[in-house]
């Protein structure tokens, strides 16, 4: 029997930490024709939706509903009763204090299939980022899961104080930050004592993460000084005591710190990885993006005739991959460059010849266009063709040298960089708030379009004790000629060489936890 109505997925989006997915629940984003999220689920992970996939938000916090629950049950069955498949994102586990269990009430109710996929619950990995194991033998070997969200003025609880306060080991609170002083209140006055730990952890696994901790006599007092709003999970119980020794996520060496990468989107994530896997939370602001040359003449016209080079020099990644690229669709392969030899800058860039099959016969030691100079120094380079495929804004340095050796360099345009504008306002909003600690420059494109995109009247001010890191001289010399003010120079011209002095800088500085 064949049926028209579609089928839904209740799929936990884990705590906030996009690392923490379940490999079905990405799948099923990328399945969907549908996504309804929420507001705990990380926005990070839509990137995984078909790019025609309908988005829908659905926005669930606090007393602030984008859409009632029944409205939200009513949506589902509706985009799902027209045959297409739905993904239901939900902050956490669906069914751990997330109403999945209502949802998939209203799916069976209206016959339309579904599947659960459970999701990290921020109960067990909001601790476990703090550094407080729920259960211990040395403390404890009982655990219970509670709602925080019970309206203290009800004339009874439907929660047995009672048995928490004097039979459980670990007690977890989800979303109880406005009834703090409520619970803490029950507990003691059901026995338990007074100087129990307590802990609530805020925003739990993503970079914002926050921690008080204190006792069940003072936490409400410590919540209230700390100015620690929702969402966040409260942990009462002695395991709270190991987060002294055992905190790992809070204690990375750039945790707090905020970075601005304006590198072009397609090339940031190494980047925006390595800075985030220190503790650092990365704001993406490309001020350029790579795109093939306008005219593509001068590079059909050297692929026709690269038997007649002697030597490519490829100046960057970029210029490895859109050379190949524009090989390959000209119906030519690698072997068109057997008899060719090759030199990099770079050991990034000589990585990526090397997928191509090509070993470079020169990278020199240093990643700058001087350092070829000095590598062919030796080489017999008078009266040899030297095909030179790069941006189209290089720098001149490199084919007049060459040519001075006696060289006859084509100088070949294999792509460009164009301005992007198109988070301005989130740049300067974040500048205005005195929120960024660093700003990252790797190339000379990247800090004049940096540059173009700050206010002309504003930017002193909007620059104003922001950390400027370059990734090299280069880079370092275009951002002082534009006014920056420069602290850190790579010493090694690499993202990992970029992170390293970067790491250094903040090492004895005061953090803003």
């Amino acid at each position: 029997m064949t049926t028209s109505k579609g089928k839904v997925y209740l799929v936990g989006a884990g705590p906030g930490d996009p690392g923490l997915i379940t490999v079905k629940g990405r799948e099923c984003i990328a399945l969907a024709d549908v996504v309804i999220y929420d507001y705990l689920a990380s926005p990070s992970l839509l990137k995984y939706a078909r790019r025609d996939a309908e988005l829908i938000y659905v926005g669930k916090k606090g007393g602030d509903h984008t859409l009632p629950q029944d409205g939200i049950n009513a949506l589902i069955v509706e985009k799902a009763g027209t045959g297409r498949i739905v993904t239901r994102l939900k902050g956490g586990d669906p069914f751990i204090f997330g109403r999945g269990g209502e949802e998939a009430e209203a799916l069976i109710q209206a016959g339309i299939g579904f599947e659960v996929v459970p999701g990290v619950t921020s109960a067990i990995a909001a601790p476990a980022y703090a550094g407080i194991p729920l259960t211990h033998r040395d403390f404890t070997s009982t655990l219970a899961f509670i709602t925080g969200h019970e309206n203290p003025a009800k004339e009874r609880s439907s929660i047995n104080w009672a048995s928490l306060a004097r039979g459980i080991g670990t007690l977890v609170f989800l979303m109880g930050v406005k009834n703090l002083p409520n619970i803490a209140g029950r507990l003691q006055e059901n026995g338990m004592p007074p100087d129990t730990p307590v802990a609530l952890v805020r925003w739990g696994t993503t970079l914002q993460q926050q921690t008080v901790t204190g006792t069940l006599a003072d936490i409400v007092e410590r919540v209230r000084e700390a100015g620690l709003k929702a969402p966040a999970i409260t942990v009462v119980g002695e395991v709270v005591n190991l987060r002294r020794t055992m905190q790992w996520f809070e204690t990375r060496p750039l945790f707090g710190r905020t970075i601005i990468v304006t590198r072009a989107r397609e090339q940031a994530s190494d980047l925006v990885k390595s800075l985030s896997d220190l503790g650092a939370e990365c704001l993406e602001c490309p001020t350029i993006e790579i795109a093939p040359p306008e005219n593509r003449g001068l590079l059909d016209a050297a692929l026709e005739n690269l038997a007649a080079y002697a030597w490519v020099v490829f100046t960057s990644v970029n210029g490895v991959n859109f050379f190949f690229q524009r090989l390959f669709e000209s119906g030519r392969d690698v072997r068109c460059l057997g008899a060719v030899k090759t030199a990099c800058i770079g050991p990034a860039t000589a990585r990526r010849l090397l997928d191509f099959g090509l070993n470079s016969d020169i990278v020199p030691e240093t990643y700058r266009a001087e350092s070829v100079i000095e590598a062919f120094a030796s080489q017999p380079v008078s009266g040899k063709r030297i095909l030179l495929p790069r941006a189209a804004e290089a720098r001149p340095v490199l084919p007049v040298e060459l040519e001075k050796m006696g060289a006859r360099v084509d100088e070949i345009p294999v792509y460009q960089t164009r301005p992007v504008t198109e988070n301005t306002d989130i740049l300067t909003d974040r500048l205005s708030e005195g929120a960024v600690d660093l700003i990252t420059f790797t190339s000379s494109s990247t800090v004049r379009n940096f540059h173009a995109m700050l206010p002309e009247d504003r930017r002193q001010e909007l620059m104003k004790g922001v950390v400027v890191a370059c990734i090299g001289p280069i880079t370092a010399d275009t951002a002082r000629e534009l006014g920056f003010d420069v602290h850190i120079i790579a010493e090694s011209y690499t993202i990992p060489g970029l992170c390293q002095v970067i790491l250094e800088y903040f090492k004895n500085k005061v953090y803003k936890v």
